[in-house]
């Protein structure tokens, strides 16, 4: 086996492991496929990478995902109009703000420390 340099050589690996994903780990495809399984997400983490998104987009995805609105921000980000600020893109996340709102909404702090433009 050697790494995966090419799109062909991706889909040829990807067809084989669903051929032996089921096989005893122990066995020789079973190890094949572990080994096959590297390779892959080797190769799809240097040509498929998903960027994360900007602070605000997760934090606007997070409040869909648990159904809380912009009200429900207020004291975490700051008063009603700060939170509006903050959501609309015309204040930039402090600090404390991404301490609070990494512990409410259970984003990870390296998402919300990340730089974002501004609308003015």
């Amino acid at each position: 086996m050697k790494l995966i340099t090419t799109e062909k050589e991706y889909d040829k690996a990807l067809d084989r492991l669903n051929e032996i994903f089921d096989a005893s780990p122990k066995s020789k495809e079973g190890q094949e496929a572990d080994v096959l399984a590297l390779l892959i997400e080797e190769y799809e983490e240097k040509n498929y990478a998903i960027d994360s998104p900007d602070p605000i987009t997760a934090i606007r995805i997070r409040m869909q995902e648990m159904e809380i609105k912009q009200k429900d921000l207020v004291g975490v980000i700051g008063s009603k109009g700060i939170v509006s600020e903050v959501l609309n893109r015309k204040r930039k996340l402090t600090v404390t703000m991404i301490r609070n709102l990494s512990e409410k909404l259970k984003i990870a702090s390296q998402i919300l420390i990340q730089d974002y433009e501004l609308k003015r």
